[in-house]
């Protein structure tokens, strides 16, 4: 079964940390063809429209458009803090590979 895409806590602390929803944007999450393995994630903060997915949390929101979204079934979008620096991820179980650099993968 597919579900929406899931946020974790750390995700929207870390949009109420950049004060996205003040400039009344938020987190848009998206797929596009490209990159090194097929299909790249676009991250960036951005207006919500009409036919986004809209997930709440923390006075925050993070939007999946309505072309992006079976691609993002299932999926976890997450905020990490690793040595190597600080970016939103996407845990995505749809993806059968994905390159190093973490943005890029194919289905």
């Amino acid at each position: 079964m597919n579900l929406p895409p899931k946020v974790t806590t750390r995700a929207f602390e870390r949009l109420a940390e950049i004060g996205a929803a003040g400039d009344g944007k938020a987190l848009r999450i998206a797929v596009e063809g490209g990159g090194c393995s097929g299909f790249q994630y676009e991250i960036a903060l951005d207006v919500p429209a009409d036919d986004d997915l809209i997930l709440e949390g923390s006075g925050q929101k993070v939007v999946v458009d309505s072309v992006s979204l079976p691609f993002l079934a299932n999926a976890v979008i997450d905020f990490s803090e690793e040595l190597i620096g600080a970016r939103f991820v996407i845990e995505n179980p749809n993806a059968t590979s994905a390159c190093g650099c973490g943005t890029s993968f194919s289905m």
